[in-house]
């Protein structure tokens, strides 16, 4: 979302409410009536069983008009329609901050994609538990905190993490191949604000040699999943996956590279539909727009 020079900015509404006749009727006369001019709209009705609508719609309205849009939006409309619903602006750039372990590639997937401006997004900070990727950041003067983590520090290491994250006022955190388990307390602080990226082989071949395992087994499909984090390992709302096809003919290390390609691309999707405010949270689902 892109500011418009006339003093006026792009926003983004995010809806979901029981679903009945009317709705974006509903939100497109309000927003007519608010001076807002619609860019770009999408809907989805569950199952009828469900009885769910989420939407997104994009529009462009004056800058100095958001408090009194926003109240009128929950008088008028949101109330009356039981809606949950949230706005962002395209004058609030979001704040992504990383934390990384010894691999490097998710990370610099991500630094690039910033560096050429396809993450519209400020990186304040990069945590690490391991300091071999120090360089990488700070050549972009991106600040790198290095906090080693042993069994006996990690509770100390996790409050020394959010401390910094807090500091720094991020709005959501992207593990890019963080190799650490995060506590209750830690994911508390950030609810659906943490992306994960993991293989896809879960629940199979879980461990620390997955690809050794899937090679052993003959598997035809290697993946990625990129999903939110929860208390329940691997198994918060995905956002995002992808497949790469294998054969007999790859070797251990062409399963590790591909899946390494495929982790990086997925990664990339599912932080650039979150801060492009294309992701809705319903339980342990998302609906990606």
């Amino acid at each position: 979302m892109q500011t418009n020079p006339d003093n006026h900015i792009s926003a983004c509404l995010l809806i979901c409410c029981p679903d009945r006749p009317g709705i974006v009727a509903g939100v497109s006369a309000f927003l007519f009536q608010s001076g807002a001019n619609i860019l770009d709209a999408s809907q989805h009705s569950t199952d009828p069983r469900e009885g769910l609508f989420f939407m997104r719609m994009e529009f462009q309205v004056e800058a100095a008009q958001k408090h009194t849009l926003e109240k009128g939006f929950q008088e008028q409309v949101a109330t009356p329609l039981q809606m949950e619903w949230q706005i962002r602006y395209s004058d609030q750039r979001k704040r992504m901050a990383i934390m990384v372990s010894a691999y490097d590639h998710c990370l610099m997937e991500l630094l690039w994609r910033w560096k050429s401006g396809e993450l519209q997004v400020d990186i304040p900070l990069v945590i690490s538990n391991h300091p071999s990727l120090e360089k990488e950041c700070t050549s972009l003067h991106i600040p790198f905190h290095y906090i080693p983590v042993t069994a006996a520090t990690k509770e100390q290491q996790e409050a020394a993490a959010i401390r910094l994250l807090l500091e720094q006022q991020v709005d959501f955190i992207v593990l890019a191949r963080y190799m650490q388990i995060l506590s209750p307390n830690f994911v508390a602080q950030f609810p659906h604000r943490i992306i994960n990226i993991h293989h896809s082989f879960l629940p199979a071949f879980a461990g620390a040699r997955p690809y050794l395992n899937a090679y052993t087994r003959g598997v035809k499909l290697i993946g990625a999943t990129a999903h939110y984090v929860t208390n329940e390992l691997d198994e918060g709302p995905i956002i995002e996956q992808d497949v790469s096809r294998i054969s007999h003919r790859h070797s251990v290390q062409d399963l590790v590279a591909i899946g390494r390609d495929t982790e990086r691309l997925v990664l990339f999707r599912a932080v650039n539909a979150h801060i492009n405010n294309r992701v809705i949270v319903h339980g342990n689902k998302t609906i990606v727009f």
